[in-house]
């Protein structure tokens, strides 16, 4: 069976449950998607609302998912911020921590940043969270320094994101405004892991392509940041719960039960590095090729954008008013499509996960 490109999008968004879905909490959301992007954490709640069942998961709810501990901000694949729910954490960092460490081997380097460095790094960090709770960075930073662990330039970044991947920090309860760090031992006790070596990579692969498919191996190991070989066997381990369908010789695996491809009418407003685009490492199946700079101008960035038929066919921008918050949208040039009643809409959603009144300010059609 063969299909066409926009076919894929629409397919992609239900599998990613932004057309509909069933699931009614934050966390319920992260454990579908295996893990969510979060460098941008209000971008990231958005994310999880905009896959979430009605109006059941708000940006208050999702802050205090993650005060509770129920989800976790951590480093994870690919050695990014992700957000990932506390019975995965576990697991998931035993699978690819050590492979990030690996590949960071020469920015440690770089920064004269060795073993014996980590170790020492580590005891402090743990010894100052067991006997004071949670702390911040920079409250971190100075019991690093009061030990003779130098932070200087970037070498504070990579110490605390080096004792995420080793299980032994995690996000802790915010302190206001203000983001901490917990003991994941606090935070999600030890016990037996849930997944271990060869089934670990086959968890990963089945949550990745359920949750994301239409998609190809290629897109897995940029998703994953496994290595062709343990993605190959990850997928392999996976595929009886799988489908493939092949276009343009390209191989494309999805779940053999899916959710319904979401309409061609309806609207999404999607946030700055959202799963739908940063989850795959090809995107031309749900943006044109000559629209991509405009979503990612370099550096990493990629912009919130406008979804409509499984295609990015714009851009948006948020600016907060007196309890309200204003939408900007700019359609790509060349658009066919006036989709204004349908962008209100997507609007009015995005207002109510933030409790405030939506408008659309100035929809460039």
């Amino acid at each position: 069976m063969t299909r066409t490109k926009p076919s894929i999008g629409c397919l992609r968004l239900g599998a990613q449950r932004i057309g509909h879905s069933e699931l009614t909490t934050a966390a319920e959301v992260v454990a579908w998607l295996g893990a969510v992007q979060a460098q941008n954490y209000d971008a990231a709640k958005w994310a999880v609302g905009l896959r979430s069942a009605g109006s059941h998961v708000s940006e208050r709810s999702i802050d205090q998912s993650l005060a509770d501990g129920r989800m976790l901000r951590t480093h994870a694949l690919r050695g990014t911020w992700h957000l990932v729910h506390r019975d995965d954490i576990r697991w998931l960092l035993a699978l690819v921590g050590p492979r990030v460490i690996a590949r960071a081997t020469r920015r440690y380097h770089q920064l004269e940043l060795d073993p014996s460095t980590f170790r020492r790094a580590n005891r402090v960090i743990a010894r100052a969270l067991e006997k004071d709770g949670d702390l911040t960075r920079d409250e971190l930073r100075t019991r690093l320094e009061h030990a003779g662990v130098s932070t200087e330039g970037q070498r504070l970044p990579h110490l605390l994101g080096r004792a995420e991947l080793e299980g032994i920090l995690s996000s802790g309860v915010p302190r206001g405004k203000t983001a901490t760090y917990a003991l994941l031992d606090q935070r999600v006790p030890l016990g037996r892991t849930r997944h271990e070596g060869h089934d670990a990579i086959a968890e990963l692969a089945r949550r990745y392509f359920q949750s994301r498919g239409p998609a190809t191996l290629d897109d897995f190991v940029w998703w994953s940041g496994l290595g062709v070989a343990e993605a190959r066997q990850g997928l392999e381990a996976a595929e009886s719960t799988l489908n493939v369908e092949t276009l343009g010789g390209q191989a494309y695996w999805r779940a053999k039960r899916v959710s319904a491809a979401a309409t061609t009418r309806r609207v999404f407003l999607l946030p700055a590095f959202d799963e739908y685009l940063v989850g795959y490492r090809n995107r031309d199946a749900v943006l044109a090729p000559e629209h991509a700079a405009r979503i990612n101008a370099g550096g990493g960035l990629l912009e919130p954008c406008v979804v409509q038929g499984g295609r990015v066919i714009g851009v948006w921008r948020r600016a907060f008013a007196r309890g309200s918050v204003v939408i900007d949208v700019e359609l790509f040039a060349g658009s066919t499509l006036r989709p204004q009643r349908a962008i209100e809409a997507a609007a009015r959603r995005f207002g109510a996960f933030l409790g405030r009144e939506a408008r659309v300010r100035a929809a460039k059609l």
